[in-house]
Order: C-alpha cells, then sequence, then structure tokens
C-alpha cells in the first residue's frame, strides 16, 4: 500500500458498498475466536482506506475491527454503519469509542434480533408460507420470496440508519467524546460481566459431611461468599491466558472441555 491517496468523505456508493459486503459475508467467515469480526473488516476495508491514506492508521483501524464482535446479523447493520461515520468524522482518535460502542451494544440489540427476526418472523411467516406450499398453493413461495426481498431492502436502512446515527452522536457529542468513550466502556464491561453468570456454569458437587452435619460446598460455602465465584474466577483466568497470548482460543477451548470431562468424571464438578 502507498501513502499516495487522498482522504475524502464517503460517498452513497461507499456505504451502500460496506454494507453489501457485510450482508455476504456476516456468516461466511465466522469462527470461534472473533466470530463476526472478519466480516466487519471485509464490510469496511473498502470505505476505511479512503477514510485512512496513511497506511499506519488504516492498519491499526483493522486490526481493531478485528477483534471480537456477534450479534443479530440484522442488526449488526446498525452498529457497523454508525462505527464507519464516527470513523470518517473523527479518524484515528475514535477506533476507542467505536470498539466500546459495538461491545456495549452488541448483546442488547442482538436480544431484539434474535427474537423479532430469528424466531418470530420465520415461525409465522414461515409456517403460513409452508403451510400453502403443501396444500399445492404457489402463493406461499411467492410470498416468502417477497418478504425476503423487502427485508434485504430494509437491512439497507438500517445501515443507513446507523451511519446518519453516528454523525449525529459525534456531531452532538464534541469535545464530550472521551465521556462517552468511557461510558460506553462501562456497559461493554457491565454487559460481559452479566454474561458470565448466565453462560459460564461451574459447581462444586462436594458435600461436607461430619455426623449429622451435611453441608454443600457450593450452596453452603461459594455461594454465601459470592454467587457464581467459580464461573468469574474461571472467566479471568482465561482472559489473562488470552491476554499474554499464551494459547489461542481453540486450545483454550478444548482444554476446558478436557478439564470439565476430567472433573465430571473424577465427581469434583456437577453441571
Amino acid at each position: 500500500m502507498s501513502d499516495n491517496s487522498q482522504p475524502g468523505k464517503l460517498t452513497k456508493k461507499d456505504i451502500r458498498r460496506a454494507a453489501t459486503r457485510y450482508m455476504f459475508m456476516a456468516c461466511n467467515d465466522f469462527n470461534y475466536e472473533t466470530q463476526q469480526g472478519p466480516a466487519v473488516v471485509y464490510s469496511l476495508e473498502k470505505a476505511l482506506r479512503k477514510v485512512y491514506p496513511k497506511d499506519a492508521d488504516y492498519q491499526k483501524s483493522l486490526n481493531n475491527h478485528f477483534n471480537y464482535f456477534n450479534t443479530t446479523t440484522w442488526m449488526a447493520n446498525i452498529l457497523i454503519g454508525a462505527s464507519l461515520a464516527m470513523e470518517e468524522q473523527d479518524g484515528i482518535q475514535a477506533i476507542d469509542t467505536v470498539q466500546n460502542f459495538k461491545t456495549g451494544l452488541m448483546g442488547p440489540l442482538a436480544g431484539i434480533g434474535d427474537t423479532l427476526i430469528w424466531v418470530l418472523y420465520p415461525t409465522i411467516m414461515g409456517s403460513i408460507s409452508a403451510y400453502m406450499g403443501l396444500q399445492g398453493n404457489p402463493t406461499g413461495a411467492i410470498i416468502w420470496l417477497i418478504l425476503n426481498i423487502l427485508f434485504l431492502l430494509f437491512r439497507y436502512k438500517l445501515f443507513d440508519l446507523g451511519y446518519a446515527s453516528g454523525l449525529k452522536l459525534v456531531t452532538s457529542l464534541g469535545e464530550k467524546i472521551s465521556v462517552f468513550t468511557e461510558a460506553a466502556s462501562i456497559m461493554g464491561l457491565t454487559v460481559i460481566g452479566a454474561l458470565i453468570p448466565a453462560v459460564v456454569k461451574m459447581n462444586v458437587a462436594w458435600t461436607f459431611k461430619v455426623g449429622k452435619v451435611n453441608l454443600a460446598i457450593q450452596k453452603g460455602v461459594l455461594d454465601q461468599i459470592m454467587p457464581a465465584l467459580l464461573p468469574a474466577v474461571l472467566a479471568y483466568v482465561v482472559y489473562r491466558v488470552l491476554a499474554k497470548k499464551r494459547l489461542s482460543v481453540i486450545s483454550l477451548i478444548f482444554l476446558i472441555i478436557i478439564f470439565a470431562l476430567v472433573m465430571s468424571f473424577l465427581g469434583i464438578l456437577k453441571p
């Protein structure tokens, strides 16, 4: 790459291309380490090249977008559009804000998107269309095709909505962008912290017995110290290992599976 390109404002074509690239790759390069991170990079790389004429800034921005990202693919259009607008306005100074913004909102938007788009829409409309098809009525297939075309156009609108919202957000905050960055970071940490006890399950099966006294180690001791203490400790250990880059995510996943199987076999841990 060279540094000869000139910075410029993004055009409607640039924004539309970014949306198309994301929708095409949102699930095609999904992985266990960063999940939709590569899809975000593929989506924005062309537009960000226009935003960052300097290679160092461009690479720094792409590396930032390679971080973990996962939400309902439809709702991701809003976040990616807003992120693009933020970087267009504030450049390399916005990358921390962008990362915290995506981390803080990807969870709540996933809850909305999964319910409305992955559950209600295919269940209701898909059932109606499928039933009509089973009856030999081609109208069901036509309805399903038309709905998917309309929703494809709606996804473009969501990207435009995110882009417009991102511009308004940066413009209205102005010099207070650092405050917003800190607030978004706190919200992101809160979301991640809340996911630990909800997703990570780790319970001690041992029971302390002396005479007629039975004391469950999990409920009687660990939960009294702090609920979900062991999941929090495990999450911290995993974070430290990944932060020091001693193991890859895939290797760590297999180690945790082996650890869980051994502890369960020995009767130390239970589901």
